[in-house]
């Protein structure tokens, strides 16, 4: 049993919303349920195009293949979808060079199982510890762990918001997976950039250990990133393994 809640918002700064997320508590195919936060880009409306056409073709996929491995099933759907965004972004010249961000998950009894190109991101909080579960595909990521760039350096690096992965971007996409063992009162956050980008994983783990219940939980995240500056979309999903 699980206990979800999502929220997208525009943010202050943006005309339109580049992110589309997807949650389903019940079964997708042979999957127990998936979860799904995709943050878009490139020029005019194709960004939103791409997050919106990644994200439904990976339910898609999911939801008619019998795989019951969740890694495959979700490597499948992820590079379906990379096809089906490049081939849509040659067809029209105004989608041309347009790709998004994944990140995806899947519960299953105590184990949790994640996809992620790019770098929206997928927490688990446990406790008082907030712990970053995929890595970032991004050129500051890349210089930090080179020890090019600090920590703190990177943060605020003015090249931060470059990818080095993308859905659509390549002819080969390269997702990364992660499986992670849940505990009793872990919560699961995945999110957009907007999110991160605007709080620190601190402020991040206070507001969701300050919030009453899930739905506050979600909304205080983006009320504070907004009130932070809002540079970008922020797009929220909270999971709650009950029992």
């Amino acid at each position: 049993m699980l206990k979800t809640f999502s929220v997208t918002n525009i943010g202050r700064r943006r005309k339109l919303n580049q992110d589309y997320v997807y949650t389903s508590e019940q079964p997708v195919g042979a999957m127990p349920n998936l979860f799904v936060v995709a943050d878009g880009m490139g020029g005019h409306n194709a960004g939103d195009y791409a997050s919106k056409l990644a994200v439904n073709t990976i339910v898609e996929r999911i939801g008619s293949t019998d795989e019951k491995l969740p890694e495959k099933a979700l490597a499948q759907a992820i590079a379906d979808a990379n096809t089906a965004v490049r081939e849509c972004a040659g067809k029209a010249p105004e989608l041309e060079g347009m790709g998004t961000t994944v990140v995806a998950a899947v519960c299953v009894g105590d184990e949790l199982h994640v996809a992620n190109v790019g770098d929206s991101r997928l927490y688990v909080v446990s406790g008082h510890k907030i712990r970053q579960i995929t890595r970032d595909h991004s050129w500051v990521e890349e210089m930090v762990r080179s020890g090019g760039l600090g920590r703190e350096e990177a943060r605020n690096h003015p090249d931060k918001n470059i990818i080095t992965r993308a859905v659509g971007a390549e002819d080969q996409v390269k997702a990364d997976f992660f499986s992670v063992k849940l505990k009793e009162g872990d919560l699961i956050l995945m999110c957009t950039d907007g999110l991160t980008n605007m709080l620190e994983d601190e402020e991040i783990r206070m507001i969701l250990d300050g919030a009453r219940d899930i739905v506050e939980k979600a909304e205080e995240l983006v009320r504070k990133a907004n009130e932070n500056g809002g540079r970008d979309n922020i797009s929220v999903i909270l999971i709650e393994p009950l029992g």
